[in-house]
């Protein structure tokens, strides 16, 4: 299957590899093709400026979390009816889950899907050091093809031709162009990463991104090196899932401050017989008619004060938990789930209540890595022994609780004991832990095993 990708890989964090990926998506948008967006990794907030862009949702390719052959998967199902694919990736090219090691990084990925390879260099501050640092990234995996440069915040024509000169010289990479030194080419960041595309709208910077770089970079050449892709053939051994019972509502919680899920979740879910109804607990005053809710991550602590206004809505989860419905809450979500958000100036600020505690925010004691659960007690998510693949990202602790029971125990990427995880309380299971459903297909059916429980009882009462 000739499917034209190309992965948009930096030399480390932070040399701009969002802002470039952005500028290509609005680029080949413009010029009429189907984009299909991807990116390396387990974030949640980039995925969603890529689907800003292009109109379509960007899935997350991580090889750690979901293994290769899930990957492939979703790559395939994804990719089929785009014209290309562009793939960004994470950190920098080489960096993963272990620094002896490929897993979990840019370069696996781009192994597995045979992807050329597109190299984001910073080049605010060079000029021939560029050259050896672009042979240093194309050399040092020869199973990997780097095939092509754009150089970022570059200071002007003069100082690209210069970079571009450089490598030119001592490489054969096409040096594709630059995007210019400008700061309003910079998406807002705060403490776990970009503004969400939620808070601010991607379409004013896409289209100036796209104009920008149309003087810029070779979009043809950009697209020729995407087509230089060989052939990606694999059968998809999936088998549809048939549903097992009576289709189930899910309340899905989705405004700025839950905005975190991984598309495949929700359509496991889906492929399981949910019908996934979305709600705002930011905004709405009650629940719809559902059987499951699912909060996921976001930024409660910014909107707290609005959240805890919103009596109406913390009442009637905190009603519909007690009454036996269950509920799945992911970070953000199980935050919200505790008796109290204490926000990074010290307010404390009401929560639904199910469990005793505060979430307190702090700026340092970044939690942050790759996560295996495993279950201990039976939970929503299935019986002891049931495994699952996520990650953590958080900068607030629970504090203030006398007790609390967890359901599961997380090992990190290294398969060294980080604890305990999962909140329990009668079929409510709140988690610090991210997790994939595609890593462990299961727990999107034991989900909904559970509230096809609660639709029995519904009836019988």
């Amino acid at each position: 299957m000739k499917l034209p990708r190309l992965v948009i890989a930096g030399t480390h964090s932070g040399v701009g590899k969002t802002t470039v990926t952005l500028a290509l998506l609005a680029a080949l948008k413009a010029r009429g093709r189907r984009v299909q967006p991807f990116k390396v990794g387990p974030d949640f907030i980039d995925p969603g400026h890529h689907a800003a862009v292009t109109g379509r949702l960007s899935r997350n390719l991580d090889g750690w979390m979901l293994g290769s052959e899930v990957c492939r998967q979703v790559f395939l199902r994804a990719a089929a009816d785009a014209d290309v694919s562009i793939i960004e990736g994470v950190m920098g090219l080489f960096d993963g889950s272990s620094p002896v090691s490929e897993s979990g990084s840019t370069a696996e990925l781009a192994k597995l899907l045979h992807a050329p390879v597109l190299l984001v260099i910073d080049g605010s501050a060079m000029a021939r050091s560029a050259a050896a640092m672009v042979s240093g990234y194309a050399r040092f995996d020869p199973d990997l093809r780097v095939v092509g440069v754009l150089f970022n915040k570059v200071g002007g024509a003069g100082h690209y031709h210069l970079l571009k000169e450089a490598v030119e010289v001592t490489t054969d990479l096409a040096v594709v162009g630059y995007l210019p030194a400008d700061p309003s080419f910079t998406i807002e960041d705060r403490h776990l990463g970009l503004i969400t595309a939620l808070e601010q709208p991607t379409e004013a910077l896409s289209h100036r991104l796209a104009r920008v770089i149309a003087e810029t970079v070779d979009v043809d050449r950009v697209e020729s090196l995407a087509r230089s892709a060989p052939p990606l053939e694999a059968e998809d051994t999936r088998t549809e899932p048939q549903p097992s019972g009576p289709a189930v509502r899910v309340g899905v919680a989705y405004d700025p401050a839950f905005c975190f899920y991984y598309p495949e979740n929700l359509e496991l879910l889906e492929r399981e017989g949910a019908s996934v109804i979305r709600f705002s607990p930011l905004h709405d005053q009650r629940l719809p008619d559902v059987e499951l809710l699912y909060l996921g991550g976001g930024y409660p602590e910014l909107h707290a004060e609005t959240l805890a206004r919103n009596h109406r809505m913390r009442t009637a989860i905190r009603e519909f938990a007690l009454r036996g419905g269950p509920v799945y809450a992911e970070c953000g979500g199980m935050m919200y789930l505790m008796e109290a958000i204490r926000d990074f100036a010290g307010q404390a600020h009401d929560m639904v209540g199910l469990f005793p505690g505060e979430a307190v925010m702090q700026r340092s004691g970044l939690v942050m890595g790759y996560r295996e659960l495993e279950v201990t007690t039976p939970c929503v998510l299935g019986s002891p022994g049931l495994r699952a693949r996520g990650h953590e990202f958080h900068y607030s602790c629970l504090k203030n609780h006398p007790s609390l029971d967890y359901a599961c125990t997380v090992t990190d990427a290294q398969g060294r004991r980080k604890g305990q995880d999962g909140l329990l309380r009668g079929n409510v299971l709140a988690l610090y832990t991210h997790l994939h459903f595609a890593s462990q297909p299961q727990v999107a059916r034991s989900l909904l095993v559970c509230a096809r429980g609660r639709q029995a009882v519904k009836k019988e009462a």
